[in-house]
């Protein structure tokens, strides 16, 4: 990420390898249709910041656990998160040609091929939680219904229906939030509540603070990637820049203004970090990662 988060660090370069490895492990490298299996790879393994299997290995070591018992969640958010992107970027969405500095699923593949590929990343990550690594069935369970919770109809999709739907007009100030959280916010609660589950223990008090913290910094991510949207260039971000004037969205500075967008987005780094205050150093990784996500630059 950034010397200027050493804990941050230490954690994540830990997690990017078990992630990358455990990607590669169960993605097919070949199948009944080959084709198929190269743009799963393809989107997955395609880089990025990873930040929701990053906040499932912070949990689960938050709580306990080692990252190897945290690779089969991380792992299956990822691909959730990918298959989201795949879809995100095709035609009938946002229509974009760039994804994480290379042509989007659809562009490198057909668009055919690129929702199948988003369809089984989606069924894959499932497949995961339910037979892979080693965990009770009890566990299983609630981990792929926390996910399906973030990823359904009350959750990731229905945000992106909302978002969609917007195109064009001014939302409230309240709307916007509400979308967010369901496009973006729940998705990134449910990585820190599947490290939670990875670590097996019982510490209620825990699984709401990092609720708490989850709910904080997805929404300052999306502010992030709204003032990023109008501050940063293409190459930068590694996709189109000004894609949401593009598409006459609302967003937090085209409501609030950038500067008060920015401070918005720093009070909710306060929250999240006040609300894992009490871990002491344990807490480290995730304090900073709240501090990186609204100092990214891409």
């Amino acid at each position: 990420m950034s010397s200027s988060f050493p804990a941050l660090d230490r954690l994540g370069d830990d997690a990017r390898v078990r992630l990358e490895q455990t990607l590669d492990q169960h993605l097919p490298l070949d199948s009944a249709a080959p084709r198929l299996s190269d743009a799963m790879r393809y989107a997955a393994l395609s880089g990025g910041k990873r930040i929701r299997p990053l906040l499932v290995y912070g949990a689960a070591r938050l709580a306990g656990a080692t990252l190897g018992q945290a690779d089969i969640p991380a792992a299956a958010v990822e691909m959730v998160h990918a298959y989201s992107l795949v879809h995100d970027d095709l035609p009938a969405m946002d229509d974009d040609d760039l994804r994480r500095g290379q042509p989007t699923c659809h562009r490198a593949f057909d668009e055919a091929t690129a929702i199948l590929a988003g369809d089984t990343l989606h069924t894959r990550a499932f497949e995961l939680l339910a037979s892979a690594g080693d965990y009770p069935p009890a566990t299983r369970i609630t981990m792929v219904q926390r996910l399906c919770e973030a990823a359904g109809v009350n959750g990731m999709a229905a945000g992106q229906m909302q978002d969609m739907l917007a195109h064009g007009r001014v939302q409230t100030l309240a709307a916007l939030e509400a979308m967010h959280y369901l496009k973006t916010g729940r998705l990134i609660t449910a990585s820190l509540q599947l490290g939670y589950l990875a670590a097996q223990v019982d510490q209620p008090t825990l699984l709401q603070d990092l609720c708490t913290y989850g709910d904080a910094i997805g929404l300052a991510f999306q502010i992030q990637d709204d003032i990023l949207d109008i501050t940063a260039g293409t190459e930068q971000l590694g996709k189109p820049a000004g894609s949401d004037e593009k598409h006459q969205k609302s967003t937090f500075p085209s409501l609030l203004g950038l500067e008060p967008s920015r401070q918005r987005a720093s009070q909710l780094c306060e929250t999240a970090q006040q609300a894992l205050a009490g871990y002491g150093d344990s807490a480290l990784p995730l304090q900073q990662l709240a501090q990186y996500i609204i100092s990214r630059n891409h």
